[in-house]
C-alpha cells in the first residue's frame, strides 16, 4: 500500500483555479491527469496539461473520443502535445452528444495507431460497476478490443471493495493483462460526491453507501470520505501478483489540498506501522 500511495496520481478538473492549487500543494514528481468536459471543450484540457508540463509535472490529458471532430483534428492534437513534450494520454469515450467522427474510444485508438502517434503511454477506462449507458459485458469486451492499442487500464470510481475484487478477477480471467491503475476517492465532500455519483457511473456504490450508514456518516464528517479503508479492503486483490495493480488514480474533484494532506498523513501512518 505504501508504494501505491506514494506513486498515486491525481485527477483534476480544468477549472480557472486548479493550476494554482496544484502548484501550491502537489510536488512536481506526482503525475496529474486533466479531465475533458463537453461544456468546456478539449482546448481547456490541453491548455492546462501543457501549462502543468511547463511547470515540470507529468501531465496526462484526457482525449475524450466523442469530443474530437475528426482524424485531421486528432492528428493536430497529437502534433500539438508532442511539441509540448507530453508523452502520456488517457482515452475515454466521453459524454459529448452528438459525437464527432468517433462514437467511442476504440475508433479513436484505431486512428491514433494509423497516424503513428508518439505517446509512450495510452490509458483506457475500466468500469468495475455498471456504466450508465453501456452494459457490463460490453465494458469487459471493450477492454479486450482496445488492449492492443493501450498500455494500461484506469478504473472508474467505486466505493465497494467487493465489486473491485470481483471485477479484477473477472478481467484477468478474460485474458486482459494490461497493468491497472485503481481508481480511488480522495477526501471528497458528501454533497460533491453525491452530485457526481450517478453521472460518472457509480450509482451502485451510492446505494452501497446508503446501506452502510457508518461509511455514509464518514462522508458527512469534516474532510469527507477517503480511500484508506477502501484500500485496506482491496488489499488481497492489490497484493496478488496476477492482479497487476500498478498504481492508484485518485479522483480529487479538485479538492487538491485535502487530497495532498490525506496522502501525506497516510504515508506517515504506513511508515510508522512498518
Amino acid at each position: 500500500m505504501s508504494r501505491l500511495v506514494r506513486d498515486a496520481r491525481y485527477e483534476v478538473l480544468p477549472t480557472g483555479t486548479i493550476e494554482d492549487k496544484v502548484l501550491e500543494h502537489v510536488p512536481v514528481e506526482q503525475t496529474i491527469t486533466v479531465t475533458a468536459s463537453p461544456s468546456k471543450g478539449l482546448d481547456v484540457t490541453l491548455d492546462l496539461a501543457e501549462r502543468l508540463t511547463g511547470h515540470g509535472y507529468t501531465a496526462v490529458p484526457h482525449l475524450a473520443a466523442r469530443m474530437v471532430r475528426d482524424k485531421a483534428e486528432l492528428a493536430e492534437i497529437c502534433d500539438r502535445l508532442a511539441g509540448k513534450g507530453i508523452t502520456k494520454i488517457f482515452v475515454p469515450g466521453g459524454d459529448a452528444d452528438p459525437p464527432g467522427a468517433y462514437p467511442d474510444a476504440l475508433s479513436l485508438l484505431e486512428d491514433l495507431k494509423e497516424i503513428g502517434h508518439s505517446f509512450d503511454q495510452v490509458g483506457i477506462a475500466g468500469y468495475p460497476e455498471s456504466h450508465p449507458t453501456i452494459s457490463d459485458d460490453l465494458t469487459i469486451q471493450s477492454m479486450w478490443d482496445k488492449r492492443k492499442y493501450a498500455t494500461h487500464v484506469v478504473s472508474n470510481l467505486t466505493f465497494d471493495a467487493k465489486v473491485v475484487n470481483t471485477w479484477v478477477t473477472r478481467m484477468r480471467a478474460r485474458g486482459i493483462t494490461m497493468p491497472l491503475l485503481l481508481g480511488v476517492p480522495g477526501p471528497v465532500e458528501r454533497a460533491k460526491l453525491l452530485a457526481m455519483a450517478t453521472r460518472i457511473g457509480v450509482g451502485e456504490s451510492t446505494r452501497f453507501l446508503n446501506k452502510n450508514k457508518g461509511m455514509f456518516a464518514r462522508l458527512a464528517a469534516p474532510g469527507g470520505f477517503t480511500g484508506e479503508s477502501f484500500l485496506e479492503k482491496c488489499a488481497p486483490t492489490l497484493s496478488a501478483p496476477e492482479a497487476l495493480v500498478e498504481g492508484l488514480h485518485v479522483y480529487t474533484f479538485n479538492q487538491v489540498a485535502e487530497t495532498a494532506a490525506w496522502r501525506r498523513d497516510l504515508l506517515a501512518r504506513l511508515a510508522k506501522d512498518l
